[in-house]
């Protein structure tokens, strides 16, 4: 969506920018889920020491291809570019925090609450 607003606003370079910011965080999320399914199932310190080493993966991608664009893509938009960055950063953030409210019948306790 972002994309295309840019693109109506800056032209094609609007657009390669904002898809640049959005494709930024969605490679490391996707490189954190894979890095994270890689951890043992042994306690719950080992899930958590897998978690936090694939977050500091996740944050060294994110601040390598961050570099990476804004050194090679000279004609970026800076604006649709951050502007699809913080936009991803928030809808990952916001995805934990949703709840999925419809309930299984099947998997209630025997008294219905």
């Amino acid at each position: 969506m972002l994309a295309t607003v840019s693109a109506i606003a800056w032209g094609m370079d609007g657009f390669t920018s904002a898809a640049l910011g959005g494709i930024v965080n969605v490679v490391a999320g996707g490189v954190y889920g894979w890095r994270a399914a890689q951890g043992s199932n042994g306690t719950a310190g080992d899930a958590l020491r897998t978690m936090m080493r694939a977050e500091a993966f996740k944050i060294l991608l994110i601040v390598i291809q961050l570099w990476l664009v804004l050194a090679f893509y000279r004609d970026i938009v800076l604006v649709a570019f951050f502007a699809a960055f913080v936009v991803t950063v928030g809808v990952f953030a916001a995805a934990i925090a949703v709840r999925d409210t419809e309930v299984n019948q099947t998997s209630r306790p025997a008294g219905g609450q």
